[in-house]
């Protein structure tokens, strides 16, 4: 029997084939992943109140289910220019973290994607420098490529969180 290298977990995935499960959702043409455990509704994000003064990723709050919602735009804490004025959000992603409910608004929400270890690279040293702190991997699909995000860093707010961009 062999005894376990740093890469004997990695050997095992790929020898049992573990899977995850992927929520994909669309920025203009870009496909992300966020984990299906961290997914809990997908809706279409109306009547957002905006909040004053609050950070340009943050579209406002909303009322889902009873619940106050903080609605987050994906495409602003990326750093992707915002599509043609009058370009309403078409979905958003409910995700919790710490107890509260985020709305994490897209383009558009695709399929739920079951993926092997034998897709999966680590964040490319090409990607884009806005997105590296905030991905977990890519996964090649048939010429596509699938960008696995962190949900905790897209949550992230504070002195530790990526800046989009310089004022």
């Amino acid at each position: 029997m062999q005894h376990a290298n740093s890469n004997g977990a990695a050997q095992a995935a790929k020898e049992t084939g573990a899977t995850h499960e992927y929520v994909t959702v669309f920025v203009g043409e870009t496909m992300f992943g966020l984990a299906i455990n961290r997914v809990h509704d997908v809706f279409i994000p109306t009547g957002i109140t905006p909040v004053p003064l609050a950070p340009p990723e943050i579209v406002g709050l909303l009322n889902l289910r009873g619940r106050v919602v903080t609605a987050m735009c994906l495409r602003s804490r990326l750093g992707i220019p915002a599509q043609g004025a009058g370009t309403a959000p078409a979905m958003a992603i409910g995700l919790e973290q710490g107890g509260e409910t985020f709305g994490l608004v897209v383009d558009g929400v695709g399929e739920v994607l079951k993926l092997g270890p034998d897709t999966h690279e680590a964040v490319p040293i090409n990607l884009d420098a806005r997105w590296r702190d905030l991905a977990l991997g890519v996964h090649r699909l048939d010429g596509r490529l699938l960008v696995i995000l962190d949900v905790d860093g897209i949550l992230a707010f504070g002195s530790d969180r990526p800046a989009a961009s310089a004022a």
